[in-house]
C-alpha cells in the first residue's frame, strides 16, 4: 500500500479560449506527493491555480494531461474509488435552502451510496455543532452554520482525505476555533489526511506539517513548515526606550526605524549579527531600555519572498 494519500504527476490544465481571451494554462506540470496522516497546506496567491487543482482532485474539472492517484486509486482507471476516498469542503456554499441539515447529510450520503445502516448523520451533526438545528431549513442558518454544514457534507462517506478550501473565510473567531478543533480531532483520532488552502497564513503556519506554494500554475516550493520558516534568516528586534530616542549608529547589516509610537525597530540576519551587537549599539548611544522583544520570521514573510515583490520571478 502506498504511503501517499495523493500523488500528482505532470498535472496540466489549459482552459480553452473564450471570446477575446486566449487559452489559459492554469496548471503547468504539477508534481506533488501528499503523505498520509498529516495536515498539508496548499498555498498561493489569487489565480495561482489552487482551485483548479482542488476541482481536479474532486472530479469536478477534467485535467488536460497528467496523472492523479488518490489513496492508491488512479483517477482515470478507478474514478469511483478515487472520488470516494476524498471529501471536499468548498469555498462557496452549495446548499439547498429548503433542506434541513439532517436532510442535506442524508441526501449527500445517498449520492455516495452509503447504506442507511452505515450512515453517521447524528454523529456528524454533533461534530459540527448542529444537533439543535438538525430540523431547521438551511436558508434559516447563519453563515457560520452553513459553513459547518459544508464540512458535514464532506464527511458523510468517511473519506480518507479531507480538502478544506478557504474554510474560515469570513467566519468569526469562535467558529474558527471550533473548526480547527474538529480538524485536529479528525486528523489525530481517525488518521484523516487534511489538505488546507487558506489566505490566513497564520493558520497554515499553526496547523500544517508540510506546505506547498503554487504561483502562476507552477510549483514554487514544497517543504516542511519548519524548513520554510528557516529559509529566512531575518530577525526583528523591537525596543521601547524609557524616554524618546533617535536611532543609534548601527552595525553593518542592521537596519532600523523609529515608529510613530517611539519604539525602535531593528532588522538583522541572526546568522551574521548577534542580538547582543544590536543591544550594545543601543546601550552605547545612552538609550535606556524599558522593554525589548524579538520576532522570528513568519510564514507570511516567506510567502511574500517567494510570490511577492521579493521573489525572483520570470
Amino acid at each position: 500500500m502506498t504511503e501517499n494519500a495523493i500523488k500528482i504527476e505532470g498535472l496540466r490544465k489549459t482552459y480553452a479560449a473564450r471570446g477575446r481571451e486566449g487559452a489559459k494554462e492554469a496548471l503547468q506540470g504539477i508534481d506533488l506527493d501528499i503523505p498520509r496522516g498529516g495536515i498539508f497546506g496548499l498555498l498561493g496567491p489569487n489565480g495561482a491555480g489552487k482551485s483548479t487543482l482542488i476541482n481536479i482532485l474532486a472530479g469536478l474539472v477534467r485535467k488536460s494531461s497528467g496523472k492523479v492517484t488518490i489513496w492508491g486509486f488512479d483517477q482515470d482507471v478507478n474514478p469511483r474509488q478515487s472520488r470516494a476516498a476524498i471529501g471536499v469542503m468548498p469555498q462557496e456554499p452549495n446548499l439547498d435552502p429548503f433542506f434541513t441539515p439532517r436532510q442535506s447529510l442524508e441526501v449527500q450520503a445517498g449520492l455516495y451510496g452509503v447504506p442507511r445502516s452505515e450512515r453517521r448523520t447524528d454523529e456528524i451533526l454533533a461534530l459540527i455543532g448542529l444537533t439543535d438545528k438538525a430540523g431547521s431549513y438551511a436558508r434559516t442558518l447563519s453563515g457560520g452554520m452553513r459553513r459547518r454544514l459544508l464540512l458535514g457534507k464532506a464527511l458523510v462517506h468517511s473519506p480518507q482525505v479531507l480538502v478544506l478550501d478557504e474554510p474560515t473565510a469570513g467566519v468569526d473567531i469562535e467558529l474558527r476555533n471550533m473548526l480547527w478543533a474538529n480538524v485536529r480531532r479528525l486528523n489525530q483520532e481517525r488518521g484523516m489526511t487534511i489538505i488546507l488552502t487558506t489566505h490566513y497564513l497564520e493558520e497554515a503556519e499553526a496547523m500544517c506539517d508540510e506546505i506547498a506554494i503554487i504561483d502562476r500554475g507552477a510549483m514554487i516550493v514544497r517543504d516542511t513548515t519548519a524548513n520554510l520558516l528557516g529559509r529566512l534568516d531575518t530577525k526583528t528586534m523591537v525596543i521601547e526606550p524609557e524616554t524618546p530616542a533617535d536611532l543609534p549608529e548601527l552595525p553593518s547589516g542592521v537596519t532600523g526605524e523609529r515608529r510613530a509610537d517611539g519604539a525602535l525597530v531593528f532588522t538583522y540576519q541572526s546568522g551574521k549579527t548577534p542580538a547582543a551587537a544590536v543591544l550594545s549599539a543601543v546601550s552605547n548611544a545612552g538609550i535606556a531600555i524599558r522593554d525589548v522583544r524579538t520576532a522570528d520570521p513568519r510564514l507570511e514573510d516567506v510567502f511574500l519572498e517567494l510570490t511577492g515583490s521579493g521573489a525572483n520571478r520570470t
